[in-house]
């Protein structure tokens, strides 16, 4: 089966590619950039999903397609409403009518649980309006869908659109995390790993047809008890500050706060250790800074080394 994963040199994405090409099948990757995490027996297409011909060119003779595409960062929704809009919904427009076209199989949504959610600012809005229209190719084209609603993803590919990265890069610069809400906001981590096998698997069963996948980890978390675990990860040498302020988009406890069509969620058995997950975290932003010339001659904390 030949698989096209638009946004596949990026974070989640590009584990999607690897779990994709260890199970045998041929993958092209859609990007605006070569991948840092080439793997060589993907093909690279490098363009813009806003680019019509580009994207009709690329999901000719596909059998599937997976839409990792367009801006991902919340915060940087606030600012970018227009962006936003034209990535993340005209965007996934472009490939939704080249897979119609081209006959394509499966098509599968990378949206978010903040579909569930008032908050999440234009980056919410723009995966509600999306799964709407990615339902109606469903409806009317008969095009064999699934939409999978990602929770919070972390992974040693991180980078500041990642929260976990920000908050491990700033550990390890500064010396402290600054933390903007009071630290009893809960999230439920699952490692890009982890996700990229289950989002193989919903590829591979007809049962997930047509349907809404959540997607999130088995561990959930309270701020104050993450930072304070990565803390003691870090010899206790950081210092952590809660601002308390309203964390502008983000939710507190949950993303449900009205209810759109019901998803089934899916969870990785066995699954990644959060701790150990963490720790490859720590070790890729440490081993980045030292690169960058950061932290030159800094040696690596025996208690986070590999």
């Amino acid at each position: 089966m030949k698989v096209l994963v638009f946004g596949g040199a990026g974070f989640l994405g590009s584990y999607v590619v690897d779990e994709l090409v260890n199970r045998g099948y041929e993958v092209a990757v859609f990007d605006l950039r070569d991948s840092l995490y080439a793997n060589g027996d993907a093909r690279t297409i490098v363009g813009s999903i806003l680019d019509e011909d580009s994207v009709r060119a690329a999901v000719a003779g596909q059998d599937a397609v997976y839409n990792f595409a367009g801006l991902a960062d919340l915060n940087d929704s606030i600012d970018k409403p227009v962006e936003t809009v034209q990535l993340n919904v005209m965007g996934n427009l472009n490939i939704l009518e080249a897979c119609r076209h081209e006959k394509v199989n499966r098509f599968i949504y990378a949206s978010s649980l903040y579909v569930f959610s008032h908050k999440g600012a234009f980056y919410g809005a723009s995966k509600k309006s999306s799964e709407l229209i990615v339902e109606q190719y469903g409806q009317q084209y008969d095009l064999g869908y699934t939409v999978i609603r990602y929770g919070s993803v972390y992974g040693e590919r991180g980078d500041a659109n990642n929260r976990i990265y920000r908050i491990l890069r700033q550990a390890l610069t500064e010396g402290k995390i600054t933390f903007p809400g009071d630290g009893s906001e809960e999230r439920e981590y699952i490692h890009g790993r982890d996700a990229a096998k289950l989002s193989t698997d919903v590829l591979e069963s007809d049962k997930y047809l047509k349907q809404n996948v959540i997607l999130t980890g088995i561990e959930r978390f309270k701020y104050t008890d993450l930072l304070s675990f990565i803390k003691e990860m870090m010899n206790d040498e950081i210092d952590i500050e809660m601002l308390g302020q309203d964390y502008k988009g983000h939710y507190v406890l949950t993303p449900y706060s009205f209810t759109p069509s019901i998803g089934v969620k899916l969870v990785n058995n066995p699954s990644i250790d959060f701790g150990q997950g963490l720790l490859e975290c720590i070790n890729q932003v440490f081993n980045e800074l030292q690169e960058e010339g950061v932290l030159d001659g800094t040696p690596v904390p025996a208690e986070y080394s590999e």
